[in-house]
């Protein structure tokens, strides 16, 4: 049974990517990653304050992510949401990463898939990371998906301006984002 719902993650997963409307402005300038991430300093748990709807996440709150690190540079990736509400049943989906050559930790390629799949550029952009590694705002080129992170479940006021105004810096939409009910 576990394996069937990895697998209908996975598909999930691969459908978002192949088609969904992109949600940065067109005469956007190209999305850059932050310079650089101590991937050390980001494993760990991250709360969703808010994020770009995709068919994966339907029905998903108190929504949550967590990086450890592997012995071979890779990263195990856990993502987990609570059905309907904050205190719904959880469900879970795990993933295997890797940071890509070149992009000094900032971009990376997270594989939901049961099997290997061909490596890009990296659907995983951190295009926004304060220097305390306490909230991140994470996005790829084509503007479909967007993720604005924290290690606590609220922000504050001041962090969530910074997040916004980072965000609509990068030319993505604002008022696509739903905001996450987190516990």
């Amino acid at each position: 049974m576990y394996r069937l719902l990895t697998i209908a993650f996975a598909s999930l997963a691969l459908a978002a990517c192949v088609a969904g409307p992109s949600g940065r402005a067109k005469d956007a300038a190209p999305l850059e990653a932050v310079a650089s991430v101590d991937v050390e300093r980001y494993m760990g748990l991250w709360y969703e304050i808010s994020r770009y709807p995709t068919s994966f996440q339907k029905d998903c709150e108190g929504t949550t992510a967590e990086y450890m690190l592997r012995a071979d540079s890779r990263v195990d990736v856990v993502n987990t949401c609570r059905f309907g509400t904050r205190d719904g049943e959880p469900r879970s989906a795990e993933a295997v990463a890797r940071v890509m050559d070149g992009s000094n930790g900032a971009r990376i390629f997270v594989n939901f898939a049961p099997i290997p799949l061909p490596v890009g550029r990296g659907n995983y952009w951190i295009i926004h990371l304060d220097e305390a590694y306490q909230h991140a705002l994470v996005g790829e080129p084509s503007g479909r998906f967007l993720w604005m992170l924290s290690r606590t479940p609220t922000v504050t006021p001041d962090v969530r301006a910074e997040l916004d105004a980072a965000a609509a810096a990068a030319g993505y939409d604002l008022s696509l984002l739903k905001e996450t009910e987190q516990r």
